[in-house]
This record gives C-alpha cells, structure tokens and sequence, in this order.
C-alpha cells in the first residue's frame, strides 16, 4: 500500500493506494500546531478503522501547499511505516513539461493534479479545482502545462461576505432553489454558488478563444460538487484525481 498524501490549507487528504487503485480516502483538518505524533495517531486511527495496518505501508508521496506541516507529516510518515517519503518539488520526476515564467511557482499540489490529468490522454485539458481558492490551468494539445487562472474560492467568498457585513449570517454552501432569489439566505447562496459556475464558464470561454479549440474540462477538489453541475460546460468530475497523479508520480521515483 502506498500512502498518497495532499495538504492542503483546510484540509489534509490521505488517499491509500493498493496496486494502483485508490482503496481508501480521509481527510484530516489541517492544524499547523499539530505534532508528527498527533498526525501519526491520526492516521493510524484512520487506517485501523478501515481494517489496514501501518504494516501494509510500503511507501509514501506528499504535495503540500503548507511548508510548515511538510516536514511535520514527514516525520509522521516516519513513525508510522519507517519509510521516507518523496514530496513533489525540484529534483521529482512528474514527465509534465512546465512552460510557465518560473516552473518552480508551481505548487506540488497543481503538479500532482495536473499529472493525474495528463494520464487521461484527451488533451487540451482545462482543470478546475476548487478548494480553498479556484484554481482553473490548462494542459495544451501536448500535454504541457501553459498556465491558468486564480479566483477566490467558494469558501473564501462565503465568509468574506459573513465578516464584512453584521447583519449576514454563516450559511451553508449549497445551491438555492433559483437564481432570483426571495430571501437573504438563498440569495447569497445564489450569489456565490451560481456566481462561481458563472466565473468558471467564462474562464472556459476564454481560455478555449485562447487555445483555438475546444478542450476537456476536469472538475476536483473539496468543493468542487456544489459549483461544477450548475455551470453550462459539460464538465467531468474526478473527486480524486490529485491522488492519481501522486500515485503516477510515486511510480516514477520510487526507489528499484
């Protein structure tokens, strides 16, 4: 079993890979004050309640956009299996040609994604995670990664909204009924979740006049479900494809 592990700035997602298939996925609050021994325990725990041990860990592959925690998981990846884990940055092999101002901007944990997306074979590729933020890239008809675009994510806006304003209340990040809303709650969800369906089918239009052809579109991410079935694009939706493109690239550094 192969541990592949995304941190993220909310959540921390921990995917088992068992012979190339994803066999079990959790995700942990991401808490930089956390100890390698709490995370060790953590993950433990998880593992035991889906019937696995740290026994059946014979490797391990980290994308992390939160360097204070990369070393910490290390350290527990460490204690768990005895084994060292490759984190995606300079010197890992990921055979995806970056042709942006500075290759090493990239964050691991686009690299990773855009690398599950390449081993799909349909290109040009426009991949739209949202997560904490929305980060929409493009992989070209050669399957190079050529750049994208940055918006704020669902969350970010939701509570942008709540802290900005006294009389708007936390809700829940769901579609309402219909676009024209009647009251306050709906019309906020209304404004941030059709709002992002709007953003996201735009930056598809631009980026397909950019590129001169139409391309396929690749939903993922923690929120990507209650955004990507309201935007008018066919879109195709891959809950995991971040951990696909670990799995990929653990295969291609794993020591002989």
């Amino acid at each position: 079993m192969i541990l592949a592990i995304d941190i993220g700035n909310t959540n921390i997602t921990v995917g088992c890979i068992v012979d190339g298939d994803i066999a079990h996925v959790f995700r942990i609050s991401t808490n930089i004050d956390r100890t390698a021994d709490e995370f060790a325990i953590q993950v433990n725990n998880m593992l035991v309640f889906r019937g696995m041990q740290c026994e059946d860990i014979a490797g391990a592959v980290i994308s992390s956009v939160v360097p204070p925690l990369t070393n910490t998981f290390k350290d527990a990846v460490r204690q768990l299996a005895q084994v060292d884990p490759i984190v995606v940055g300079a010197g890992v092999k990921t055979g995806l040609n970056i042709l942006i101002d500075d290759p090493a901007q990239l964050g691991g944990d686009m690299v990773a994604t855009a690398v599950g997306a390449l081993a799909a074979g349909k290109l040009p590729t426009i991949i739209v995670d949202l997560g904490t933020a929305t980060k929409m890239f493009v992989l070209d008809k050669n399957g190079s990664f050529i750049g994208g675009a940055i918006l704020p994510g669902v969350t970010l806006s939701m509570n942008a909204l709540a802290a900005g304003t006294s009389q708007l209340p936390r809700i829940p990040i769901e579609a309402p009924g219909k676009s024209i809303s009647t009251n306050t709650i709906d019309c906020i969800q209304s404004g941030v979740i059709f709002g992002a369906a709007s953003a996201i089918d735009g930056m598809i239009e631009r980026f397909e006049a950019q590129l001169g052809q139409q391309a396929l579109v690749i939903a993922t991410g923690g929120l990507a479900e209650p955004v990507y079935c309201h935007c008018r694009h066919e879109i195709t939706y891959d809950s995991h494809l971040i951990l696909r493109g670990l799995s990929i690239i653990y295969e291609k550094n794993k020591k002989k």
